[in-house]
Formats: C-alpha cells, structure tokens, sequence
C-alpha cells in the first residue's frame, strides 16, 4: 500500500527546503570528558542518525547523518569512574568538602557557558529527537530554570540549617551531605531537561558523577563538554557515550557507585542495579513506566476534556511519562467523546521541527512497528480505529490514531504505548476504572473530568493512595518543577523536584556535644575561625 501524500511529503528533498537557522551541521566527536579533560578518542564511533529523512539516491528515503560519538569501551568508562571516585576520595575530596557557596559559584559559571550554547543544542535537539522548534527551546529554557531554582532552593536549605538544635542536654548542627559517586543516565525525550534534573542537585549537593546521555539525544552534549570542562574540578562532571549494555554493567559491579539515578524502564533499572555487589549501600533515584489514565465522568465538560486529553495524550507524539495513556469514558458519553476526539486528533499538525507541528518524525526507528503492532491486536479483538487514516505511516512518521473501544484483553489496555495511540474504553460503574487503576502496575498519576464536586470528591479520596498526583479537569504533568514528581508502585523509586532531589542526593548528617560551656567553647571557637565549613553559621544571601 503506497503511503499518504501527506505523511511522504515529509522526507526532505534536500537541505534547501530547511530554513538557514534550522540547517544542521555535522559534528565528529572524538573526544570524551574524564577527570577534567577532553580526551582524545582515536577509536570506534557510534552514528547519530535523525528521524528526519532525505531522499537518497533511487528514491529511498534515508535518515539525515548527524554526526558520530566515541563508542567507548569498558576500559574507558571505568577510567572515567576511577576520576570520580579519586574525586570524591571518600567524602575528602575537593568538591565534597567546598562550602555551599563555593559550588553554587561553579555551578552559576557553568549556567552562564551552557547559555552561550543555546542555539547549537536547541538545533541539536530538533534534529536527534524531532522536538518542535518552540518545544526545544521550552526544554532548554525550563532547564536554565530549573538549575536557577535549584541553587535558590539550596540557599534556602542551607539558610535553615544554619542554626543549632539544643535538646536533652546535646547541641547540635544538622545539615546535609553528599553520598558519593552518582551515575546518572537520563532518556531520550527530555534529554536535556531530566538528565539535569538528577545530575545538577547530585552536584551541588557535593556528589560526583559519572553521566551517559541517551542514545537518542546524545550529541546535544558536545557543545557542552568544555562548560563542564572548565567549570567543574577535575573529575567532578564526568560522561560516557556508547553501548549502554556493555559500558554500564561493569561500573555497577565494581562498587564504586553510591547513587544510581535512572529514568526508562523499569526492566533495565532492575537488570543494573541487581550488579551492584552492595546493594545496602546504592541509593536509587528512578523514574519508570507510566500508564496514566482520564477518567471521564457522565458530566464531563466535553469542550474542555477533548481539549485536554489532546494535549495530554500527543504532545510531542504522547512520548512522555506523564502523557495520559488510556481513557476510561461513562458509556452514556463514550460515542460523542469519541467523535469530537476524533475530530480533533483528525486537526492536529504533522510536520517537521521548525514547522512547530503538534506531531513530528519518532526518534525511535522501531517504534511505528511498536505502534502498530498494539492497533493490530487491538483490532482483531474488536476494536476499531476510529479516525481516519489513524495509525498510517511511513519511514518514521506516525499518524495518531484513535482506538475504540478497548477493554482488558488487549495490548493496549496494559502496555504503556510512549506514543501517538489513544485506546478509549467505554464503562458502565464508576468502579471499572477504579478497579484498572488498583491493579495496574503503574501509578504515577491521573486525570478525572467533570463537573460535580462531590463525585469528583468521591474518586479523589481512594486514588490519592494509587497514583502521586491527581489531575482535576487537566491533563497529567510534571510542573511546576517545585511540586513533587514521583510515583507508586513500578512508576517511580525516590521524589525528583527541585526541593526534594536536593535530599534525594544527600543524607542527613549532623556535629553533636553536650550543651556545657567549655564544649560550646570549642564550638564557638571552631565558627570564629572558620576551621570547618560544615560546621558553620554562614548565611547564604
């Protein structure tokens, strides 16, 4: 069957048709960063192709070349572990031992030299995931913030930790300190953006960190390497590029990891960290699968409910943890929610990153097989793809589509889709959508829409004990960034916001005496001089 028109037009006939700003440039890394140093790497390198395609010769459509990134080995990802380890140096090392002030002054160099790359990542961004021209710059934007906030959340944290504590006869200053090496890998939908959200606090909260970038959303980083370079000591910041499955295995069996921060799947986080050969000593800060349901009440407000469940279910093509997934419908609503869905999801935008479409290219080569495959099963049980020409595509270009009705026999009742599918299912008692929210293995969150109250009141009382956060009449988010971000069940290990990652990496540490005077002297003594900069009353401004 030939392809839609529409869907073919999106293979570039040549570079020409991208505007001049948007063009991308080839960029051969062959450099790694280690203890402080861009390392040459004369070795094998990895491919980074787009999911954006040209016509190549004969007419085929071929995947735009990007550039290339050194595909290290399990000797050079150990080395760059051995430097943060050396730089940690159990807790004695230069960065664990600075003042808060002193690594928010790193941390405020290094913001000021990402900012000066913004172009190049934003471009690189649009090219290696296909995110929207105006969805990449939000992303590196969001990220500029979040690090802001992050700082000013930890002079907050500090300001408070500033005083004693007098009880039962003990003094005491309470703060908070590092837990040593963190390996962080973040994913390719946001691989700017929650990359960051784990590896900025283990930094300031004076860990070290050995980082691998997504596959897809990995050369974004190049332009990067020289602000962490000259911005961070020695060993601090450390990043590996690669085979996941072949560098990352031998840096959990050696031990020397402390924290392992991990968004995807929940299947590869268990597979790593079952390495690690202490396990009472690895802190996981994890964020995994989410199959976040709509549940729309017989009173919806329809206008504002499509609405929503659009935005929420296909914003940058529903390849979001927080993207609602499935969509339980009152019967006696379930035929017009579908139409006007229908419709909707029929108006929305397909086209490339600079055009700002709601839907681009999937950065994932295999995932519109993925996709279709779910429809396949779900239609030889007896659904039906509602929209028109829902599902079509070609090369990596994926037409939403709009699934009805599903129920729990199918795929798409259970498997969390990451993209463009919206399965609804229509149900008679309240009870139904309930009952699916308490025995899915997921529970990140949820939306309910409608309009009363007090039915509305009903459902949020047992839901708030199986998902993190309820959604009223909205669609499921991350933001703000101040609010807490995590999950039940297999959705979520640990809370990542801006005040609570900066307790996610770190650990409540206290200096105690007895409340006498010749103790409190020595005290006293040791914050006059300044002999120690945990035990300090410096106040932050």
């Amino acid at each position: 069957m030939n392809p839609p028109s529409d869907l073919k037009s999106l293979i570039l006939r040549s570079m020409d048709q991208v505007p001049e700003p948007f063009r991308p440039s080839f960029v051969d890394q062959r450099v790694y960063l280690c203890d402080g140093r861009l390392v040459p790497w004369s070795g094998p390198q990895s491919p980074v192709l787009s999911p954006i395609h040209t016509a190549g010769e004969g007419g085929e459509a071929e995947p735009v070349r990007l550039g290339r990134v050194p595909d290290l080995e399990e000797g050079q990802a150990l080395e760059c572990l051995e430097a943060a380890y050396g730089a940690y140096d159990h807790g004695r090392g230069p960065w664990p031992t600075l003042s808060i002030g002193q690594r928010l002054s790193h941390m405020e160099d290094f913001v000021h030299r990402m900012i000066a790359r913004k172009d190049q990542v934003i471009r690189l961004i649009m090219w290696e995931i296909c995110k929207s021209r105006q969805d990449a710059e939000k992303e590196f934007s969001r990220t500029v913030r979040y690090i802001r906030d992050t700082i000013d959340a930890l002079k907050d944290l500090d300001r408070a930790s500033s005083r004693f504590v007098f009880q039962e006869g003990i003094l005491a200053q309470i703060r908070r300190a590092p837990l040593g090496v963190v390996l962080c890998m973040g994913p390719f939908n946001y691989p700017l953006n929650e990359t960051f959200a784990t590896l900025i606090p283990a930094l300031l909260m004076g860990n070290t960190v050995v980082f691998k970038p997504p596959k897809h959303g990995c050369l974004l980083y190049e332009p990067l390497l020289e602000a962490f370079r000259d911005a961070f000591p020695p060993g601090v910041v450390n990043m590996v590029t690669g085979s996941g499955s072949r560098i990352i295995p031998p840096l959990m069996e050696s031990g020397k990891v402390n924290v392992f921060a991990f968004i995807g799947s929940s299947q590869v986080a268990n597979s790593l960290r079952q390495r690690h050969p202490k396990l009472n000593r690895l802190r996981c800060v994890l964020g995994l699968e989410a199959k976040n349901p709509a549940i729309v009440l017989a009173d919806a407000d329809l206008e504002v409910t499509v609405r929503e469940c659009v935005l929420g279910g296909l914003s940058f093509n529903g390849q979001r943890c927080t993207a609602l997934k499935i969509f339980f419908v009152h019967r006696s609503l379930a035929q017009r929610f579908v139409r006007e869905l229908s419709d909707a999801v029929s108006s929305v935008s397909l086209g490339l990153p600079w055009q700002d479409p709601m839907i681009t290219p999937l950065a994932e080569p295999d995932k519109p097989d993925y996709l279709a495959s779910l429809i396949d099963d779900a239609v030889a049980q007896g659904a039906r793809v509602v929209n028109e020409g829902g599902g079509s595509r070609y090369r990596s270009v994926f037409r939403p589509a709009v699934i009805y009705p599903v129920d729990a026999r199918m795929r798409l009742f259970h498997e969390e889709q990451f993209g463009p599918v919206l399965p609804v299912v229509p149900y008679d008692d309240l009870e139904e959508p309930i009952r699916a929210v308490i025995e899915s293995p997921y529970g990140q969150q949820l939306s309910i829409f409608g309009t009363d109250p007090g039915r509305i009141a009903e459902l949020i009382d047992p839901l708030v004990n199986q998902v993190c956060r309820v959604n009223l009449n909205c669609q499921c988010q991350r933001g703000p960034d101040t609010f807490p971000f995590t999950g039940r069940k297999d959705s979520a290990e640990s809370t990542l916001s801006v005040f609570d990652a900066l307790r996610a990496f770190s650990i409540r540490t206290l200096v105690a005496t007895r409340d006498e005077e010749s103790s409190k002297d020595r005290v006293r003594t040791i914050l006059r001089e300044r002999l120690s900069r945990f035990l300090s009353t410096d106040f932050l401004l």
